[in-house]
């Protein structure tokens, strides 16, 4: 009689299979873009068979679509999260902390490698997204989960005094596109820029809020 033991599938849950696959979906395309996204790449990252992802997925668009969502989604929870209230703090201390701090903390991890990444990924979304309507829709989504998230930060410290703006909702604008025309270089930059240029989005919240500068790096 054989003493091994032959292990049992564990069969998950719709749910759990779901995410499974959106979760490795999102990280392929981080890391190598949503034009390799493929039911049959998916399938291999999880050595399962292509019908599989096809039944949840029967369109490789809304896979493409989900990926970005989900990873671009996720990223945001890193940069802006919600505090526990579900305010727009992080929760570290009842409803989060010092608007102010929150936005110092947002730009500290918005630049170098790391982010690199992210910027990539919007790239591809959004010229992708000019012939992918799906996408295209999920992109619109993003945006404006990404700027509804940053005006609240800015409103919630406008209406503590910590911050002086007549509009959060231009303002957190404003700093969306300043740091969407420097992650426009993540394929090619070299971080080679001058400070001036590395501080745009941090000067020009600065700014805008009416801070001193240095107030949203520590260095006031």
């Amino acid at each position: 009689m054989s003493s091994s033991v032959q292990r049992k599938r564990i069969r998950k849950s719709p749910e759990a299979r779901r995410a499974e696959i959106v979760d490795t979906a999102a990280a392929v395309a981080l890391s190598e873009g949503l034009e390799c996204l493929t039911l049959r790449r998916i399938a291999d990252e999880l050595d399962v068979r292509p019908g599989l992802i096809s039944h949840y997925f029967p369109s490789v668009e809304d896979l493409v679509a989900e990926a970005f969502g989900t990873a671009a989604g996720a990223e945001l929870e890193v940069l802006l999260p919600l505090g526990s209230d579900g305010s727009a703090g992080d929760g570290s201390a009842g409803d989060g902390s010092a608007a102010a701090a929150r936005l110092t903390r947002f730009f500290a991890r918005t630049s170098g490698e790391a982010y690199d990444a992210v910027s990539r990924l919007w790239i591809n979304a959004r010229h992708l997204s000019r012939y992918r309507p799906v996408l295209r829709d999920r992109v619109a989504e993003q945006e404006g989960a990404w700027r509804g998230r940053l005006e609240g930060v800015i409103r919630e410290g406008a209406e503590r005094g910590e911050f002086r703006t007549e509009d959060p909702y231009v303002t957190a604008i404003q700093i969306l596109v300043v740091l969407d025309g420097l992650g426009a270089h993540a394929n090619t930059e070299d971080r080679g820029r001058p400070e001036a240029v590395t501080r745009m989005a941090v000067t020009t919240a600065e700014r805008e809020l009416g801070l001193p500068r240095g107030a949203l790096t520590g260095d006031a």
